[in-house]
């Protein structure tokens, strides 16, 4: 069953040239019981996406579809759902239970059932003990069960969530994303997560929804995002370290083995059937090419000069930075054309700053994108 639809959405704001498009024919749609999440960088239409589901902006043009109810005109009050904005605001002169049971008492909910759900939403999130605090005495951590609690209480069919945890300090956003996830799984509502956090996406979503100046770039799994990156502006956005890229050549010789040259050398490209490419590679293109840090091998100086698998490529280079991370480090290596890529290690010791390393890719662990127009992923 489909929740949420959004059919060719798009918002405008002002007219003639000084228009701006905020969100472009966005098709999208949510399953019953889904958590989606919407990524992408400041000003890419996330937050305006999410308002417009609400009901607080009216589209320019398109359809937003709840529970297969067109919802065209419909107030915020009627389309069964809730959001939680970045800024919390409770209201300061009530207590946690009064916050809690607001939204129902100004739905005239029996006093009775009022006070059962405000207790189950409790329970559910821990808060028993805070019913009788006021907002000013409550923890970052506090104030957002209590905000979540607020939407629990009303049980709505779709729970949009605007950045809600932006504000916290990192230890306490990694505990309360976790609690997020577990609570979402238990009560089975529909989610709608807006972030511009890639990790926070690619650990609580379902689904991820890739935005870029209101358009849409890719939507899938977690894992299908990371390793089959739709473009070069998703590979570079999602992940962390973010993907090295760099320009390459790809040629056909007359043995019909395709072979990708760069700085970092020249190497066989085998044939992929999971690619996942829109378009196709042709023999002698210009792309660019792109690796993960994680699949960037690492070696010491006195390592072979050429690579002994003709699917690597490998080359010298200088260690400008190591970014010690406890488990991993992140080692950032100058090429011999000054470029800078980025390798995530397990190995110990760690090569200091200055020292010369060897570099070594497998093409099995590239992605290639066009060099120009939309910077599609292509099939090799």
């Amino acid at each position: 069953m489909i929740s949420l639809a959004l059919r060719n959405l798009s918002k405008s704001y002002g007219s003639g040239s000084l228009s701006t498009r905020a969100v472009e024919d966005l098709d999208l749609s949510v399953s019953d019981g889904e958590f989606l999440v919407v990524v992408g960088p400041s000003g890419c239409g996330k937050t305006t996406t999410l308002r417009l589901i609400a009901g607080l902006e009216e589209p320019t043009t398109g359809t937003v579809l709840i529970a297969g109810q067109d919802m065209t005109g419909v107030a915020p009050r009627h389309r069964d759902a809730a959001l939680v904005f970045q800024d919390l605001a409770l209201y300061p002169a009530m207590t946690v239970f009064q916050n809690l049971a607001f939204a129902l008492q100004m739905r005239k909910t029996p006093r009775a059932e009022i006070t059962a759900r405000v207790r189950e939403a409790a329970v559910i999130l821990g808060i028993e003990h805070l019913l009788e605090r006021r907002p000013e005495s409550l923890s970052g951590g506090e104030t957002q069960r209590v905000a979540l609690g607020r939407v629990i209480v009303r049980r709505p069919a779709l729970l949009l969530l605007d950045e809600p945890l932006s504000n916290l300090d990192p230890q306490l956003r990694n505990q309360l994303r976790v609690e997020i996830k577990s609570l979402q799984r238990r009560l089975g509502i529909t989610t709608v997560f807006v972030t511009h956090d890639q990790e926070e996406a690619m650990t609580l979503g379902d689904r991820i929804a890739v935005l870029r100046n209101g358009v849409l770039q890719q939507c899938g799994p977690p894992e299908e995002v990371y390793d089959q990156p739709a473009n070069q502006f998703v590979a570079g956005f999602i992940g962390s370290p973010p993907m090295n890229f760099i320009d390459a050549t790809i040629d056909g010789g007359s043995d019909g083995v395709r072979r990708v040259t760069c700085v970092l050398g020249t190497a066989e490209l085998a044939p992929r059937s999971n690619a996942g490419s829109v378009s196709g590679a042709h023999p002698s293109m210009r792309v660019i090419l792109g690796v993960r840090p994680e699949d960037v091998i690492v070696r010491p100086d006195n390592s072979p000069g050429v690579a002994s698998d003709r699917g690597e490529m490998s080359v010298p280079g200088g260690i400008g930075l190591v970014e010690p991370l406890g488990g991993a480090a992140n080692l950032h290596v100058c090429l011999p054309d000054q470029s800078r890529w980025i390798a995530r290690t397990l190995a110990r010791p760690l090569p200091a700053i200055g020292h010369t390393v060897r570099i070594t890719i497998p093409t099995g662990r590239t992605h290639l994108f066009e060099s120009s127009g939309p910077q599609r992923r292509l099939a090799f």
